[in-house]
């Protein structure tokens, strides 16, 4: 496991942009969404911050919890059992002082005490909607050799399109930047709906600790609620924000068309390696047997996880950890999470099962590449 002995601590906000994809946060939250076959959105940020050294890391969630604690458990398949620092979860009402909050300012409020005491001396910040492979470290060396009071990551591309239209427009703020040639933002947009490339932040931040924790203290007192917001985007000429471009893969999820999409392009080697070729990205273990693919199969480019089983025909699938798929079955252009089941004879194309779905025999569920069919957890079809 990489380690660079980073001086900074992390936290992330596992909650962020739920509003988004209502279908797959009806009991989880965004960052224990599944991706890729075996992992969860909180797997590709966590394991960046630990490949890069930051070994104090904490999750402030708001509701909706239960699965990301089960998944991260100690925090052991992420080097994170230790006695100082470590992984911290922080749940509403951990304490007198930690509420369910809406914005980031709120948030970081609730756990001022906590930044006050650490040792570190900057803090890296993140949403756990993007799946990325991402170098903290090259950002922290452009904060400090830059003097930047805040450094916010961004990537040149368009805005999605299940990111203009948000579930909840007063939680769910997205923005662009407009910097100088020295890379300074110079305008800090909400929410905007322009066409084109545009510099889209992916909400990934580098700041001093002992000045966010003045600056949280001053913000919450003033009732400030959202980060960008109310605090950034006033005071762009007082404060020194500067941009670090990210050129990397980058996977994030804005809407449940965007989840089906990202994960069929992992089907692509190019964006295999964009994703996974640098750092590893660790998850939970599960113990089991590879994907056994029974005498008069057939497979043609799937994604399979341990645990499967295949006597049927599968077509540019994603198949999850324990899926099943009997004798005749058919299933191209799928997304099957954890333990699905598809009976004997059945016919399935553009779905997305949730975990511990079971399509009975015979059946036929057809959806379409612009609308994707969703079959919620535990449901039988």
């Amino acid at each position: 496991m990489v380690n660079s002995n980073a001086n900074a601590l992390g936290i992330i906000f596992p909650n962020s942009y739920d509003g988004l994809i209502p279908e797959l946060v009806t009991e989880r939250l965004m960052a224990s969404i599944p991706f890729a076959g075996r992992y969860r959105m909180v797997d590709f940020i966590l394991s960046s911050m630990v490949n890069c050294g930051i070994d104090n890391v904490s999750l402030i969630v708001r509701k909706n919890y239960h699965s990301l604690m089960d998944h991260l458990g100690s925090g052991r398949e992420w080097d994170l059992t230790r006695k100082y620092g470590g992984l911290n979860i922080v749940p509403p009402f951990a304490s007198n002082t930690v509420k369910v909050y809406n914005g980031r300012i709120e948030a970081l409020a609730s756990i001022l005490d906590m930044l006050k005491d650490a040792r570190e001396k900057y803090v890296v910040m993140s949403d756990a909607n993007l799946a990325v492979n991402f170098d903290f470290t090259a950002m922290l060396e452009q904060h400090i050799e830059s003097g930047a009071d805040v450094t916010i990551a961004y990537k040149k591309q368009e805005i999605p399109v299940g990111m203009k239209k948000p579930f909840d427009i007063t939680k769910d703020l997205y923005y662009t930047f407009e910097l100088d040639d020295d890379g300074r933002i110079r305008q800090l947009r909400i929410n905007p709906e322009d066409e084109g490339v545009q510099n889209l932040s992916m909400n990934i931040y580098i700041i001093e600790r002992e000045f966010l924790v003045h600056m949280i203290s001053e913000a919450y007192s003033k009732g400030m609620v959202y980060f960008d917001r109310d605090l950034l985007a006033p005071n762009l000429e007082r404060l020194n924000v500067r941009g670090f471009e990210f050129n990397g893969y980058l996977a994030r999820i804005s809407d449940i068309k965007s989840y089906f999409d990202e994960n069929m392009k992992l089907l692509k080697d190019e964006n295999l390696d964009g994703l996974f070729g640098g750092n590893p990205i660790y998850t939970k273990i599960r113990d089991d047997n590879p994907t056994r693919y029974i005498q008069g199969s057939k497979a043609k480019n799937i994604m399979s996880a341990d645990g499967c089983i295949i006597e049927g025909e599968v077509e540019n699938s994603i198949l999850f950890r324990g899926v099943r798929i009997a004798k005749g079955a058919k299933v191209k252009n799928c997304v099957l999470m954890q333990d699905t089941i598809v009976g004997e004879g059945a016919n399935v194309e553009y779905v997305i099962t949730d975990k511990n779905v079971t399509i009975s025999a015979g059946k036929e569920i057809k959806g379409a590449d612009s609308f994707p069919v969703y079959v919620a957890k535990y449901r039988s079809v």
